[in-house]
């Protein structure tokens, strides 16, 4: 049996959840009816473009914010900054003083009781500081 293209994986998946089944595993396809798979390559045959291109939508795709704040501590051995921030209104969090994760360039750039403005990434509960400016 020959492997199963993107295009046709997303379209078995369609198939299945249209007939009312849920596919449990990442190998669902490869035990699909051979009718079914064949319906699945003949419309994948039939799909123009690059789905290697193709834009989607990430589940649970990080949300942008931006605060300020006074650096209270720069752990790299941890890769943390620890910010003592005011509201951050897009994450609906109140002032606090939070240790967020930091790449390391950017633990290099501050120091303690440096008063800075900041990116952060939000994903859930958590937040991932991606540039940080001295004020």
């Amino acid at each position: 049996m020959k492997p199963l293209t993107l295009a046709a994986m997303l379209g078995l998946a369609a198939l299945l959840a249209a007939c009312g089944q849920k596919a449990e595993t990442d190998d669902a396809a490869a035990n699909a009816p051979a009718e079914a798979t064949g319906k699945m390559d003949a419309m994948a045959s039939n799909m123009s473009g690059d789905v290697g291109n193709m834009e989607m939508p990430m589940a649970g795709a990080a949300k942008m914010a931006k605060g300020t704040g006074t650096v209270t501590a720069v752990d790299k051995s941890a890769g943390t900054i620890t910010l003592d921030h005011g509201p951050i209104a897009e994450a609906d969090w109140p002032a606090m003083t939070m240790a967020f994760k930091a790449k390391p360039e950017l633990l290099d750039s501050v120091k303690v009781g440096d008063k800075v403005t900041f990116d952060l990434a939000l994903n859930g509960n958590a937040g991932e500081v991606t540039a940080v400016q001295k004020q």
